[in-house]
Formats: C-alpha cells, sequence, structure tokens
C-alpha cells in the first residue's frame, strides 16, 4: 500500500484598506524639522486597496485597476509594503523565526492622488502580515508602526471621520452617523506630495505658524447638512496644486456648473473631489461628468471602517 501525503495547505489573509479624503487640510509653516504642523479632518471613503499576504517566498506582486498607471510601487525592495513588513517584523519577539510572506497589492486608489494609497497599502499589509503571522501586535502599536511609515498610514488603519494633528500622524476619532457622497475623478498623471509642499512654501513664505482651524468642518459634520460641509470645505494645499496643474481648476469649475455642491483638489491632488446632496445625485453628476477627456468618474461614500480582514 503507498500512501500518499497531502501538501500543507497555503494559509493566506486579504485585508482590504481605504482611500480618504482630507475635509479640512490647514497648513502651518514648516517647523525647525523641515515638516509642516497640520490641522486636518480625515474621512474614509469607499474606494479601496486590498492587501492578500499568504505563505511563500517573500514576493511583492502589484495588480492595478484599469485606469491606473502601470508601475505604480517601486522595485521590491523600496516600495511602503515592504518597509512596513520589514518594520512589523522587527517588533516580533527576539528569537521568533518568521516564515517568508508573498504580498498581493490590488490597486483601485487612484497612484500619487492625494487619497493615501500607499498608506492604505502599508495600513493592510500591518494588518495583513499581524494575522498571518499570528503575532497578536496591539492596536496601539500598530498604529506607532504606521506613523513611523508615514503621516496618514494610522488614518488608513482607523478609518471613519478623525481630527488630525501634528503631522496628521495624532488622531482623535469623531462621531460621524451620516453618508456623505462624492464624485471622484482622478488623474492619469500623479503629482507628487514634496513638491506641492515645496510650492506651498514658495507661495506662501508668511504662511502662519499655527494651521487653520478646522471647526467650521467640525460643526458642518456634526449638523450632517451637506450644504453647510460644502462650505465649510477648506485646503490649503489646493492653491499650490492648481498652480502646478491649472487644468484642475477648470475641473472643479465644470462639475460645480454641472451642480456639485462643491469641488475640491483631494489633499496633495491631482485628484479632484465634488460633495453631492445623496447618492442620486452623485451618481447624476458622474455620468455628466464622464466623457472622452474623463474617461473615469468614480463615486465612493464616506466614512467607511479602516484596515479591516475580508
Amino acid at each position: 500500500m503507498t500512501l500518499s501525503i497531502q501538501p500543507e495547505e497555503q494559509r493566506s489573509v486579504t485585508v482590504r484598506a481605504p482611500a480618504k479624503i482630507n475635509l479640512h487640510l490647514g497648513v502651518g509653516r514648516p517647523t525647525s524639522d523641515g515638516f509642516h504642523p497640520l490641522d486636518t479632518v480625515f474621512q474614509a471613503v469607499g474606494l479601496y486597496d486590498d492587501v492578500r499576504a499568504s505563505d511563500g517566498d517573500g514576493s511583492v506582486t502589484v495588480e492595478t485597476a484599469s485606469y491606473l498607471p502601470l508601475g505604480v510601487l517601486p522595485d521590491h525592495a523600496d516600495n511602503i509594503v515592504s518597509h512596513a513588513a520589514r518594520l512589523l517584523a522587527a517588533t516580533a519577539a527576539e528569537g521568533t523565526e518568521l516564515p517568508p510572506a508573498d504580498l498581493l497589492v490590488e490597486k483601485r486608489i487612484p497612484v500619487a492622488g492625494g487619497m493615501a494609497g500607499g498608506s492604505a497599502d502599508a495600513a493592510a499589509t500591518l494588518v495583513a502580515l499581524d494575522r498571518l503571522w499570528d503575532l497578536d501586535t496591539s492596536d496601539e502599536v500598530l498604529l506607532d508602526l504606521g506613523g513611523r511609515l508615514g503621516s496618514d498610514v494610522p488614518f488608513s488603519l482607523l478609518g471613519g471621520t478623525a481630527h488630525g494633528t501634528g503631522r496628521g500622524e495624532l488622531l482623535q476619532a469623531l462621531p460621524d452617523g451620516h453618508t456623505w457622497w462624492w464624485v471622484v475623478v482622478p488623474s492619469p498623471e500623479g503629482l507628487s506630495t514634496p513638491s506641492v509642499y515645496r510650492r506651498f512654501d514658495e507661495m506662501f513664505p508668511d504662511a502662519p505658524e499655527s494651521p487653520a482651524s478646522s471647526h467650521a468642518v467640525l460643526s458642518a459634520l456634526s449638523s450632517r447638512v451637506p450644504d453647510r460641509l460644502a462650505a465649510a470645505l477648506h485646503n490649503d494645499l489646493e492653491a499650490p496644486a492648481l498652480d502646478l496643474r491649472p487644468e484642475l481648476g477648470d475641473l472643479i469649475a465644470r462639475g460645480e456648473a454641472d451642480g456639485a455642491l462643491r469641488g475640491m483638489v483631494s489633499g496633495s491632488g491631482p485628484t479632484v473631489v465634488f460633495l453631492c446632496e445623496n447618492g442620486d445625485h452623485a451618481r447624476a453628476l458622474a455620468d455628466g461628468l464622464q466623457d472622452d477627456d474623463l474617461p473615469v468618474v468614480l463615486v465612493a461614500n464616506g466614512p467607511v471602517s479602516g484596515a479591516h480582514v475580508l
């Protein structure tokens, strides 16, 4: 009699992490360490990247939605997903042997678009590998690791709606029981966040030390009235982004002329987002905007959960 030995089933964990919109982004003059102090309000919206961690040999593979450009991550050694994996592994107890893991990144969040797609990938990687390796890392430690990877990573872990200070990594979750609807128009060409901040410094050399307060947005959120939120939306990086990419201003004007409550650049851009009254309004606006010049127009709502296992 011949005994057959079945191969051990490959384990895998898939984690989904959302894009973000800055409802308010107040930027202060850079401090001595070169960073800009921020007063910001994040909202996680229903556009997602997924990361699947599985037993393997340590490879990183990226699959992108058809509307995203190719080559969206640097090489294996330098991308934020690999940095997240190495940082998490370094927290394991001394003597713990962690098996190599393959990472598959499925990208749908606009790349270099001001929606924290890279941060979402890092957050999803931390959670996926933590579960695959059975590390049982505390939320507090994961948030600390996220902050070391990038200012937006802690929010990608947290999700929902949150007030951020410092460089955006010091977070306070906000109650937000309303569903807000957005039309999202990505650009085929990304915009470097450092270049936008440099242009901000050139345009506003006398920017105040303390960033503009988010009080108006916080009040509008509590009202649950879309028109009030539209009037309160604020982004100090919009002016430098428009200076670098003037065509984005034309897009904002077109969307508002077509009925959006308000259009603005998302974060450092170049993605443009439009706040709408409700889901039907958002879908109608998206249909009206989509044409040969704007082949990709997305609809998303928020707030949604942060990085979570599927």
